[in-house]
């Protein structure tokens, strides 16, 4: 092997070769916002995201809406009532499968086993079924398209890069809001214009924004005259307080 020193710091943090550092590509899409709407941009269309469903740690319960799912294997990633990192594999046994792990957050959900990849919609649901739906696994998806973020306990989290697109004719105001740990309200630390006839919005920060532990992280969009699809992503380093 070519001597560590010589490659890149961004390809030394992918590949674990830096202690104290990793990194999270988070990327949502919302399917069809409304007209003159804000909601954030993840699998469920014209909502802000519920952050308050899990205000208090709770198991999470996956609802399957189609019996072809039965089986499958789904992942989920999230923090725990410490924020810190936390992770369960469940298989779905039947339209309701309750989760043994407490989530104070949901970040990721994915397919990992049983089929090809899911025929219908997977929630995941705060607490007993019917609860509040935190993420979703789209059909045909395998997983969530969620653009919220938690920063780790013990980790300032750096922001590089933001990119978003909007569908065709489509056009939006995008705001990254932040809400820092200890506050009780999101603003907005970055804000953009994405339309579908100007293509795709990107912005490399020339000083990364740190972003500092147990802040939440959303990305939300504000329609004006036209709907559509958008999508959103950010890259993220994460650096160890310690």
């Amino acid at each position: 092997m070519a001597n560590r020193k010589n490659y890149q710091f961004d390809l030394m943090v992918s590949a674990g070769h830096i202690t104290g550092h990793s990194f999270n590509h988070k990327f949502g899409a919302v399917q069809a916002m409304s007209q003159n709407t804000v909601g954030t941009v993840w699998d469920v269309n014209d909502i802000i995201y519920p952050w308050s469903a899990l205000d208090t740690p709770a198991v999470v319960n996956i609802k399957r809406t189609d019996i072809a799912d039965n089986g499958f294997e789904i992942t989920i990633q999230g923090l725990d009532l410490e924020y810190n990192f936390i992770e369960e594999s469940i298989i779905i046994n039947g339209s309701d499968t309750l989760s043994t792990v407490e989530f104070l957050r949901v970040n990721r959900a994915f397919v990992t086993n049983g089929g090809d990849i899911n025929t219908g919609n997977i929630d995941i649901e705060a607490g007993a079924p019917g609860g509040t739906v935190v993420a979703r696994i789209t059909a045909d998806i395998g997983q969530t398209l969620m653009a919220v973020y938690t920063i780790p306990a013990g980790k300032t989290g750096y922001m590089y890069q933001g990119t978003a697109t909007a569908q065709a004719n489509a056009d939006a105001t995008g705001f990254m809001m932040i809400r820092y740990f200890n506050q009780t309200t999101f603003r907005t630390g970055h804000t953009f214009e994405v339309e579908g006839a100007g293509g795709q919005y990107q912005y490399d920060f020339a000083f990364p924004i740190p972003i500092p532990e147990k802040s939440d992280i959303d990305i939300r969009i504000k329609t004006r005259s036209n709907n559509g699809r958008y999508t959103a992503a950010f890259d993220i380093l994460l650096v160890d307080n310690d």
